[in-house]
């Protein structure tokens, strides 16, 4: 019987390229092609890695229903793939859990290349002893629909982790407090690894005034009650 192929799932430098894993860089050579949201984002990843050109698959939400058919078939005839996202650590909170569940449901091998992640990161910088989170993920769009999201997980005792684009960190910020209070204490994370990496921790207001106008790649952590 033919010896089958794999999918790996490939965490990539989330700002510092120096980040990368030996690991990575070795499953990144040896695979038959690389799968990514942005054809423009692997073909640099190699680039930058000196990793000769491969075969990039692009897959998004819209495809990836039918990417997912095609990759379980050629998977199965001994074909191995990268799965990689924009930055960071794949599937968490990027498109590629449809495809993990078809790869698992045959059997077929999927094996994780750990490395950077920008929420284990901003985990392990705060201040007080973190025994339990949850994971809000990225919020609603709709500043109504966001505060009503916000407002089911007010009373759970636990920190809270959000994460949103650069350009809604205003708005997210501006809603935390409206929901939360201006003295909820928080961590916000910015940027982390790049030069302009910026760790603020404190009371809501204090923060959201440092903040300002900017625009950054973060991590929110409002912390539990009595952190």
């Amino acid at each position: 019987m033919a010896q089958t192929g794999c999918l790996y799932i490939v965490a990539t430098p989330i700002g510092d390229m120096g980040d990368i894993t030996l690991r990575a860089i070795e499953t990144l050579r040896k695979v038959d092609g690389i799968i990514c949201e942005e054809a423009r984002i692997g073909t640099t990843l190699l680039k930058r890695l000196e990793i000769p050109a491969k075969e990039l698959i692009l897959l998004n939400e819209h495809n990836e229903h039918e990417k997912a058919a095609d990759l379980v078939v050629r998977i199965a005839k001994g074909e191995s793939f990268a799965l990689i996202s924009d930055c960071g650590t794949p599937v968490f909170a990027d498109p590629g859990s449809f495809l993990v569940q078809q790869i698992s449901i045959m059997e077929l091998p999927v094996v994780p290349i750990p490395g950077p992640s920008s929420l284990m990161a901003a985990l392990s910088v705060l201040d007080f002893k973190l025994e339990r989170f949850i994971f809000a993920g990225f919020l609603p769009r709709d500043p109504n629909q966001r505060r009503k999201y916000l407002e089911s997980l007010r009373y759970l005792k636990m920190a809270l982790v959000i994460m949103d684009t650069p350009y809604r960190l205003g708005a997210v910020l501006d809603d935390v407090t409206k929901v939360f209070g201006s003295g909820q204490r928080i961590t916000l994370a910015m940027d982390i690894t790049l030069s302009s990496e910026t760790i603020l921790r404190g009371r809501l207001d204090e923060i959201r005034k440092r903040v300002g106008p900017r625009k950054a790649e973060f991590i929110l952590v409002v912390h539990s009650p009595g952190a």
